[in-house]
C-alpha cells in the first residue's frame, strides 16, 4: 500500500467550539477541519460560518492543513456555505463535501465556488448506498478531488446494519477500490467511542490492511494513534531503503532482498514510501 502524509488523519472540530480550533491545529493531524454540518444546530449555522472564517484568518499553527466540512449541497444550508466560502478572505486548503452521491454534487461545488476557490482541494464524504453504488463515476468527476472519506454512521443507519466492521466491509472495500483506481487517497470513518483507544488501534490496523490511507478523528487524543497506524515504522523504512539500494546497484527491475524476489511493483512502492515521508534512499 502507499503511505502518505496528505490525510493520514483528519480531525473534526465543531464549528461553534472556537476554543478548540487552535488545539486542533496543534494535535498533529494532517488536516484540521472545522465542521459546519452535523455538529451545528440549524439555528447556529450562520454563527459557525463566521467562526470558520475567523479561523482561516488566524496565523497557521503547526503543519496541519486547514479544512471545512460544509452542509449537503442538496440543502439550502450547503449552498449558503458555498456562497460564504467565496467571500472568505483566506480560503481553506480543502473542503469536505458530505453525502456525495454523484459527480453532479462535485460539479455544483465547483460551479458555486467559481474561480475564487480554484486552488482549494475537494474531499468527498460517501455515506449513502447511492453514493457507494456511484463511486466509479464520482472518483473521476474532477481533478480537484483528492480523497474519499467513508461515513459509517449515516451509511449503516440507511441500510439498517450494525455500526460494526463486518456489516460495513463491503462499503469500505468499494471505497478503497474506487479511490485507488483514480489515484486518490481514502480515509476511514472515525471510531465514535473516544475512550476506546485499544479499539482505535485495532480498527486503524484493519483499515490500513484493507488499503485505507488514513482515518478520521473526533478527539485530539486519537490523532497520534491514527498517524502511527498509517505511517511506516522503522522496519518498513529500512526494508524500503534496502529494496531501492539493491535495485539501483543492479540497475534492474528485479532484485532479491532478505531472500525474497522484489519486482517492479515492490521497488516502486519502496520509492514512494521514502519519497512521501521525506526519507533519503541511502
Amino acid at each position: 500500500m502507499r503511505f502518505t502524509r496528505y490525510c493520514r488523519s483528519i480531525l473534526f472540530t465543531p464549528g461553534l467550539s472556537v476554543d478548540r480550533f487552535e488545539r486542533g491545529q496543534q494535535s498533529g493531524a494532517d488536516i484540521s477541519l472545522v465542521d459546519l454540518e452535523d455538529s451545528v444546530a440549524a439555528a447556529h449555522k450562520d454563527a459557525a460560518r463566521q467562526h470558520a472564517e475567523a479561523f482561516f484568518l488566524t496565523p497557521r499553527v503547526g503543519e496541519s492543513r486547514r479544512a471545512v466540512r460544509i452542509n449537503s449541497v442538496t440543502r439550502p444550508e450547503g449552498l449558503r456555505d458555498l456562497l460564504a466560502l467565496r467571500e472568505y478572505a483566506v480560503k481553506p486548503d480543502a473542503i469536505l463535501i458530505p453525502k456525495v452521491e454523484s459527480p453532479r454534487d462535485l460539479e455544483i461545488v465547483e460551479q458555486a465556488l467559481g474561480s475564487e476557490c480554484a486552488h482549494v482541494d475537494l474531499l468527498a464524504l460517501v455515506e449513502t448506498p447511492r453514493g457507494v453504488e456511484n463511486l466509479n463515476a464520482i472518483v473521476f468527476a474532477t481533478p480537484r478531488l483528492k480523497a474519499l472519506v467513508f461515513g459509517s454512521a449515516d451509511f449503516s443507519f440507511s441500510i439498517g446494519a450494525a455500526l460494526a466492521w463486518e456489516p460495513l466491509l463491503y462499503a469500505r472495500s468499494r471505497l478503497v477500490a474506487a479511490a485507488r483506481s483514480a489515484n486518490l487517497q481514502v480515509v476511514d470513518t472515525p471510531l465514535f467511542d473516544m475512550g476506546d483507544l485499544e479499539g482505535l488501534r485495532a480498527e486503524s490496523a484493519r483499515a490500513r490492511s484493507l488499503g485505507f490511507s488514513g482515518k478520521a478523528a473526533i478527539h485530539p487524543h486519537q490523532v497520534e494513534i491514527i498517524n502511527k497506524a498509517f505511517s511506516p515504522d522503522e522496519r518498513t523504512l529500512q526494508k524500503a531503503r534496502k529494496i531501492v539500494a539493491e535495485s539501483q546497484a543492479r540497475d534492474a527491475n528485479i532484485c532479491v532482498v532478505d531472500g525474497a524476489m522484489m519486482g517492479t511493483p515492490f521497488i516502486e512502492a519502496a520509492k514512494r514510501t521514502l519519497e512521501d515521508f521525506g526519507v533519503t534512499e541511502g
